[in-house]
């Protein structure tokens, strides 16, 4: 009894170990430097950083999501515009979270859990959804005529992300016909 209380406690430390959150940064932040690289820089995820000294508040804001600027928050942001009667197909982040925003337009979302169970919510401009870490999900723009806007935030650094659909049928190289039968 005692032996098998033992071995079960080792193999929750190992597995909790497997599957802990993004490293902490080694320091409280980089500031990428894009412009120069100069002595004073240091180096992080291969962008040289502005010194510590030299940062300010300016550093942490941005009006444009899609420009270089900060590292090692711990987050990703992005903007994502989705065409009238669009989809952002059903894809999942191995390594994060999500919460969508919705700033503007109307927005079917959805996430499927590992008990294949559906959860779907319609959103209206103001409304925010999370899809858990490693969940397959999906955003459908409801509006035959208006562009949504979305601001997506997510738990990690670097997400990653697996699209479901090249996931299953464009691999390389091509998954063996017997399995793909089998499985459809």
């Amino acid at each position: 009894m005692g032996t098998s209380i033992i071995v079960f406690s080792m193999s929750v430390v190992v597995v909790l170990g497997l599957v802990g959150s993004d490293p902490d940064p080694l320091q409280d932040y980089c500031v990428a430097d894009t412009k120069k690289a100069t002595r004073e820089n240091f180096y992080c995820n291969e962008m040289p950083c502005i010194n510590p000294e030299h940062v300010d508040t300016s550093h942490f804001a941005t009006s444009a999501l899609s420009k270089n600027g900060m590292n090692t928050q711990g987050l990703t942001m992005a903007r994502i515009d989705i065409g009238a009667n669009s989809l952002v197909s059903p894809h999942s982040h191995p390594r994060a979270s999500e919460v969508a925003i919705l700033l503007k337009g109307s927005l079917l979302v959805g996430f499927i859990n590992t008990s294949n169970h559906l959860f779907t919510q319609n959103l209206r401009a103001g409304d925010c959804f999370v899809f858990p870490k490693g969940l397959i999900h999906f955003l459908y723009n409801t509006d035959s005529k208006v562009q949504a806007l979305v601001v997506s935030g997510l738990s990690s650094q670097n997400p990653g992300v697996q699209m479901a659909s090249p996931a299953a049928f464009a691999t390389g190289p091509s998954m063996p016909d017997e399995v793909s039968k089998k499985l459809f």
